[in-house]
């Protein structure tokens, strides 16, 4: 009797899932109907996609509610927690760092411990890696596409490096273009 009692009982994390969907939901709607309205003459405006999303994820809500109650979702498997410390500890270490070391590194550093965090692997190498791929996403996004992102000491070392490498190339002021 109490193994049957057991089955028809909801899926409690499902339930949990379902009730963040929701407010996520409420959230998005409130915060759509904050949105000025579009002129009288239009029929959509700043709100009506916040609206469409709020709708949408209500209706994941609803449908997840109903999962749970049918048991429809597949079996978990156990969590371990020492990878999603690894990942976490990352993140923490990143917005720690990013002020003072920049960009490349503090996310060298989210690089490794994920890495790590997946599998076993040399942290050293991946942190290496990290700010190598870092690095270059932060020039990426600094040199050629003119968006700020903080820098730090590797990256006025790149900006340094890249402005003596293209100092030949450039006029000298007042001279022909």
């Amino acid at each position: 009797m109490a193994q049957a009692n057991k089955q028809r009982r909801p899926d409690r994390a499902a339930l949990v899932i379902a009730a963040g969907l929701l407010a996520l939901a409420l959230l998005v709607a409130w915060d759509a109907s904050r949105l000025g309205a579009g002129g009288a003459y239009a029929r959509i405006g700043p709100q009506t996609i916040p609206y469409l999303i709020a709708v949408c994820l209500a209706g994941l809500s609803a449908w997840t509610v109903v999962a749970a109650y049918r048991h429809s979702f597949p079996e978990r498997e156990p969590q371990e927690f020492a990878p999603v410390l690894w990942i976490v500890g990352g993140l923490v270490a990143q917005m720690a760092l990013i002020k003072f070391t920049g960009f490349s590194i503090a996310t060298g550093v989210l690089f490794a411990m994920t890495a790590r965090g997946m599998g076993r692997v040399s942290l050293p190498l991946a942190l290496l890696s990290g700010i190598l791929i870092s690095a270059f996403v932060w020039f990426v996004f600094a040199r050629l596409l003119q968006l700020t992102l903080p820098a730090g000491p590797l990256e006025h070392l790149m900006l340094e490096g890249a402005d003596i490498i293209t100092a030949p190339f450039r006029s000298a002021p007042g001279g022909a273009a």
